[in-house]
């Protein structure tokens, strides 16, 4: 089974998201467990030290950046699959800092991915991704979440 880690730089969730991000992690814990690392917010240097230092030679890594490729959810549904194929270990998932993610971070990304044209703040950010992967899944399961 992969499974999922979300790196955000930044603060503990916040209380008033913390319910319905649990929400959607509870809901995907069979299917797509997910781990957080919520590294000290510092200058990006430092957050992209964090960063690397987390991830293993073998993830495959997503990063969040508002100038990154557009996704909707049928084609994350199809990422995840792909990477169940092939048998992925764990997919990280970086929210890059407030100051954008560092030149070493970008390097170490497969794939580039923005949520929206829109920008939005970190911790609205992870239950945002959170809701995304519960979608996905539901897509792939054939369930009735996702009605386009």
């Amino acid at each position: 089974m992969m499974k999922v880690l979300i790196i955000s730089p930044g603060k503990n969730h916040d209380a008033s998201l913390k319910d319905a991000i649990g929400e959607y992690e509870k809901r995907l814990s069979k299917r797509l467990p997910i781990e957080w690392l919520l590294p000290k917010p510092s200058d990006k240097e430092t957050e992209a030290k964090a960063i690397l230092k987390a991830l293993k030679d073998d993830d495959f890594v997503v990063l969040l950046d508002e100038r990154g490729n557009d996704i909707d959810s049928p084609g994350l549904a199809k990422l995840i699959s792909k990477l169940e194929q092939q048998s992925t270990k764990r997919l990280a998932i970086i929210i890059g800092g407030a100051f954008g993610a560092a030149d070493e971070v970008k390097a170490r990304a497969d794939l580039t991915l923005k949520l929206s044209s829109l920008v939005f703040p970190h911790m609205l950010a992870r239950l945002i991704i959170t809701e995304q992967l519960y979608r996905a899944t539901s897509i792939l399961d054939g369930g009735k979440y996702h009605h386009a």
